[in-house]
């Protein structure tokens, strides 16, 4: 029998990768999104797919499915810092109500939940690298606490219908992701990087470029976030590449990719951005039997490749 999952937020980057994954392993897909951040262009190829249903909604208020659901995955919510910080007050209500909300759904369909959280939990973290027992350094009152708290609180929600109501649940701590579909202008250093790089503008880094990122593309992460919700394990689970580059390397590595005449310029780096970001993956290796594949150089071709072409279609 054919299995149904619900994507919530899944015209966005990520959950439109997903909504791929799902109809190409066949289960029936129900996306639902309310395209505040989310893209129809995502998914428009699905459209003619009869196994693939797009629903436009709010997913803070209450989400009907009237057929039988398998499998739930979370992954509504402004995830850009340029997002989040234009849209505060959505992404506190989408990582609390819209949690619930999808949580409720779940517990009235005895369906897997699979809860898309990040590595932002952890803050500016005092740990390096991040494994999943560590309770981060966050700013609750701080410009990106509407992110970071709400994706904690809804990591409490989680395991509190897990523990209180026996709903089946999976958390995945998702590590900086790229690849296409990722818009030009979401504010994340990886688009700006590529798209100033393409115009030979200069490349903007902010603060002295020596914080650390890790960088894990698209196919893998969702291979990881697949293999999670078919395992069984109920605890935070890291997904990401731990292969962790400064942001000056990594500038330099897209310009010399891009074969741009770029140059670097430096901006104040913003308020409680993480000094370092790098994956502990060991439980993903040994519970999920799970590492990233594609290597940053072949991955970051792809995503130029597909960079230049939305350029071409914007001049």
């Amino acid at each position: 029998m054919t299995k149904t999952a619900v994507v919530t937020g899944g015209a966005g980057f990520l959950g439109s990768h997903l909504c791929d994954k799902l109809i190409a392993e066949g289960f029936n897909v129900i996306c639902i999104d309310n395209l505040l951040t989310g893209q129809l262009n995502n998914i428009k190829h699905l459209f003619m797919n009869e196994n693939f249903t797009f629903i436009k909604h709010d997913v803070t208020n209450f989400i009907h499915v009237p057929s039988n659901v398998d499998y739930i995955f979370h992954f509504a919510s402004p995830a850009s810092p340029l997002d989040y910080l234009q849209y505060p007050i959505q992404t506190l209500k989408v990582g609390s109500l819209g949690t619930h909300k999808a949580l409720g759904l779940a517990k009235e369909k005895k369906s897997v939940f699979l809860l898309a959280s990040t590595s932002e939990v952890y803050g500016d973290p005092l740990v390096h690298p991040q494994k999943e027992d560590y309770w981060g350094n966050v700013n609750p009152v701080g410009p990106r606490g509407v992110y970071d708290e709400a994706k904690r609180f809804a990591e409490a929600m989680t395991m509190a219908y897990h523990r209180y109501h026996g709903v089946e649940t999976r958390i995945a701590r998702i590590f900086n992701t790229y690849g296409p579909r990722m818009r030009l202008n979401d504010g994340r250093a990886l688009p700006a990087f590529i798209s100033q790089a393409l115009k030979n503008e200069d490349v903007t880094v902010f603060g002295d470029g020596l914080q650390t990122r890790s960088f894990c593309y698209v196919s893998d992460l969702i291979d990881g976030i697949y293999k999670l919700a078919l395992s069984s394990e109920t605890e935070p689970v890291n997904i990401g590449n731990p292969a962790e580059i400064t942001i000056n390397d990594f500038a330099k590595e897209v310009i010399k990719l891009t074969g741009s005449k770029s140059k670097l310029v430096y901006k104040e780096l913003p308020v409680d951005d993480p000094k370092v970001r790098q994956p502990d993956i060991s439980k993903a290796i040994s519970i999920l039997d799970w590492s990233p594949k594609v290597s940053r150089e072949e991955g970051l071709k792809i995503t130029i490749d597909y960079f230049k072409k939305s350029l071409l279609k914007i001049d």
